[in-house]
């Protein structure tokens, strides 16, 4: 099979990642977003879940995940929330209407 023939998954943009751990007994295979390669359901692998949205979520290899959660691809909550900008308190607010 040639290289521009093989269709490369993606995952698709997110402001975060929801990610656990999953093994199947299910005889399915998956395609792995990050690399590419095949996953068998059998094997311990990890779901990743854009936003918390489990409807949308897709199988990875753990050693992937891993490595983009490093490199700072698939943040997470809690990192994600942390570069959003804080709400005005309660007097500042008031001070606006003044």
């Amino acid at each position: 099979m040639r290289a521009s023939s093989r269709r490369m998954p993606r995952l698709e943009p997110a402001d975060w990642w929801a990610v656990r751990r999953a093994q199947n007994l299910k005889p399915a295979t998956y395609r792995c977003p990050l690399c590419g390669y095949r996953l068998h359901a059998m094997s311990p692998h990890v779901l990743l879940s854009p936003e918390g949205d489990t409807s949308r979520r897709r199988h990875a290899h753990a050693e992937c995940v891993a490595a983009a959660r490093q490199s700072g691809r698939l943040p997470s909550y809690d990192e994600w929330r942390k570069t959003q900008p804080r709400p005005l308190g309660l007097i500042a607010r008031l001070r606006r209407r003044g």
